[in-house]
């Protein structure tokens, strides 16, 4: 679980911001000073610290220092009053992930705190599969020795040298965010903000104060100036997912900011220059919407400098059983299990399957069998139901027509027989509770065999 600090002199600020991080499923200390943060940070490192920039012992630019010099994979959020607007930018100059300006919203700080999550996890993820699969990508973050993926690596690899306008196409689960970081990281500034936004869900109003950003005053409830996710990714790389579904009304900005290279933030008279890499992503055919009249044709070329097109799970077969072997070892290190690898019948229904959710779905898949299986490799029984229902349509597919309770007392009879009549482990496969299990083996004459 990811740990906060919060830092701050005032007891009320820091109470408040605890209590929401503790609703929010973070594990989180609140320190009154300097003196009283640094030596717990020195014995158990936070992942994510809140800090205030002026506390009465120490500075908050004092302690970011200290902190990147040890602990350069804490990320530091500065909080701030309106009147040290320019020292908290200065201190994003010294490291500092991002910052908040009192007074803030609820939604702000989880906000913050989410994305700060997201950059440490994945960061995470990208460590261990580099210790795990040594040179098996060349790409930070990727699994794969397929023909399609060395494509992709290479593509990756060329444009991440030119900042041009990139667009994903992809299907959900293929890794549209990992391309965009992996861009971003090989594109020579990856200490640069790396920022994330989806267009999808929220309505205008909130498109442009989470892009553009919002002066003190500009609408009901703007007590103080807010940055814009595109103003704050300066230097670095802004990822726009699901842009097909960005309402029409925003892709006009859009389109401007894409054409001058300017933002105005909301209720702001002053253009602000940007410098930032945009990548879009999206899981929809664009061209198709296009025609359709529902997507931009204007923007659509702008965004279209180069394409790049990720591909299925099914059309990189050879890339499954890497990435079983890495699924396997991060589910072992999750659930403290020391599962062994999978059975000849499992890699072959998994390799035969379709992966309807690609990546995403095998990973969730391995996890599911990780978690419930009890022996050292996994069998086609740990699998999800959707799978073991292939499995047994291929078993029985030379088999005379059955009903269907007989195939019920058959199958039921099997799952039995595998867990050596452990009905806390059979009821967990069958997803049936132990008394409708008890039910059905009095219905069927099902018994344990007599022991002796």
């Amino acid at each position: 679980m990811i740990s906060i600090a919060v830092v701050d002199d005032e007891r009320t600020a820091r109470q408040m911001m605890a209590n929401i991080f503790h609703r929010a499923g973070y594990n989180v200390e609140m320190f009154d000073s300097g003196h009283a943060f640094l030596p717990q940070m020195e014995k158990e490192p936070f992942d994510i610290v809140f800090l205030d920039l002026k506390l009465t012992d120490m500075s908050g630019l004092e302690i970011l220092t200290h902190i990147k010099a040890t602990h350069r994979d804490t990320e530091v959020i500065i909080v701030t009053g309106n009147s040290s607007i320019d020292t908290a930018v200065e201190a994003t100059k010294e490291g500092a992930f991002h910052y908040l300006a009192k007074p803030f919203r609820a939604h702000d700080l989880r906000l913050m705190a989410q994305r700060a999550t997201e950059k440490i996890r994945l960061h995470r993820e990208n460590v261990h599969l580099k210790s795990q699969l040594g040179d098996h990508s060349l790409i930070p973050g990727f699994i794969g020795n397929s023909k399609a993926m060395q494509a992709i690596f290479e593509t990756i690899a060329k444009v991440a040298q030119i900042n041009c306008n990139i667009l994903l196409e992809a299907e959900t689960g293929t890794g549209k965010q990992l391309t965009a970081r992996a861009i971003h990281e090989l594109g020579g500034q990856p200490k640069a903000p790396f920022v994330y936004f989806n267009c999808g869900g929220f309505a205008e109003d909130l498109i442009c104060s989470e892009l553009f950003g919002y002066e003190k005053g500009a609408f009901t409830g703007a007590v103080g100036q807010k940055i814009g996710l595109l103003e704050s990714a300066a230097g670095g790389t802004v990822l726009l997912d699901e842009i097909g579904e960005m309402p029409m009304s925003m892709q006009v900005k859009l389109l401007h900011v894409l054409q001058e290279r300017q933002i105005l933030r909301v209720g702001g008279t002053r253009p602000i220059d940007l410098n930032i890499r945009i990548i879009a992503a999206t899981n929809r055919d664009l061209k198709e919407r296009v025609g359709k009249d529902e997507f931009r044709e204007d923007l659509y070329y702008r965004l279209n400098v180069v394409t790049i097109r990720l591909p299925r799970l099914r059309e990189r077969r050879d890339d499954i059983p890497l990435l079983i072997h890495h699924f396997i070892t991060k589910a072992n290190k999750a659930f403290s299990k020391n599962i062994r690898g999978v059975s000849s019948q499992t890699l072959q229904l998994l390799m035969e399957y379709g992966f309807p959710g690609n990546v995403r779905e095998l990973e969730n898949i391995i996890q599911h069998a990780v978690a419930l299986t009890e022996a050292g490799k996994l069998t086609p029984e740990d699998l999800p139901p959707r799978l073991r229902k292939l499995h047994l349509q291929e078993n029985w597919a030379g088999e005379e027509l059955l009903t269907l309770e007989e195939m019920e007392k058959r199958y039921i009879a099997r799952v039995l027989i595998k867990t050596g009549y452990n009905i806390k482990a059979a009821g967990r496969i069958l997803q049936i509770p132990r008394t409708t299990l008890w039910r059905r083996m009095k219905k069927y004459g099902l018994k344990a065999p007599a022991e002796g």
